[in-house]
């Protein structure tokens, strides 16, 4: 049986991938700031080595999946926070929990990205090159000074997919796979905030995928499932989008 820890497992994509492995007959650790096995603020250093020190002692050092579903939009109260979640969330859980990882069954990892990672001058901010180099502080600093949710959000997602295609070939060789899942508009509570923005509101109603609507999120956690599965298990370093045509819509000659 499985092992899976999630981050962000209490709602949204995160509990709808949760549902489905423990279904598909995984051991399921969920973590979340609550309502989930591991409370945990992922947005602090503390929290996110509070969260790997439960998940080793729950796996009991083994485990087989980890999925990092946990993250925040633009309506976060402070950019720095999109960045304290959306990359160092990400990037400490996965080096706190690869050497679980490589003992684990034909193990494999997700992080959950998005098409805003590739809105154009995302890859150009100061505070990605911080989040790369791994200065959080600095990455926070810079992203408060811009003060652009929107662009912390984009960066954020832009970084953590960068991060995660950098380590794809030092664990491919020790026998771990990675993968990104970039989704576009998915129905969560994220992207109903989102909508009702002022200042966001209107132009996220108006961004609809060629599909002509947005993700449930059952329909992302199905191509998570099917990434950490062994019908992947040659699907390593890749990212693949889950919106929609939103990315062939906007970047239809780059791929």
């Amino acid at each position: 049986m499985p092992v899976t820890a999630i981050t962000g497992s209490a709602s949204g994509i995160g509990a709808a991938l949760s549902e489905a492995l423990t279904s598909a007959g995984h051991t399921v650790i969920g973590i979340d700031r609550a309502n989930a096995e591991i409370n945990a603020d992922l947005a602090t250093p503390s929290g996110r080595q509070a969260a790997v020190a439960s998940v080793l002692e729950r796996c009991g050092g083994v485990l087989d999946g980890l999925v990092c579903c946990a993250g925040v939009g633009v309506t976060a109260p402070r950019s720095g926070l999109i960045v304290a979640v959306n990359h160092f969330g990400v990037s400490e859980l996965l080096d706190g929990l690869f050497e679980a990882l490589q003992k684990g069954h034909k193990p494999a990892a997700v992080v959950v990205g998005s098409v805003a990672s590739v809105q154009p001058g995302a890859h150009e901010l100061p505070m990605v090159k911080a989040m790369l180099s791994g200065d959080e502080t600095r990455a926070i600093e810079l992203a408060e000074l811009q003060n652009e949710p929107h662009m912390a959000y984009a960066g954020s997602k832009y970084s953590v997919t960068c991060m995660a295609r950098q380590k794809a070939p030092d664990w491919g060789k020790l026998g771990v796979r990675l993968n990104v899942v970039a989704p576009g508009a998915v129905e969560t509570p994220l992207l109903q905030a989102s909508k009702a923005d002022p200042r966001y509101g209107e132009s996220t109603r108006r961004f609809v995928a060629p599909l002509g609507r947005g993700s449930e999120p059952t329909e992302v956690a199905s191509v998570i499932a099917f990434l950490l599965s062994e019908q992947a298990s040659f699907v390593h370093g890749s990212v693949l989008f889950a919106d929609g045509g939103m990315d062939a819509m906007v970047r239809p000659n780059t791929f």
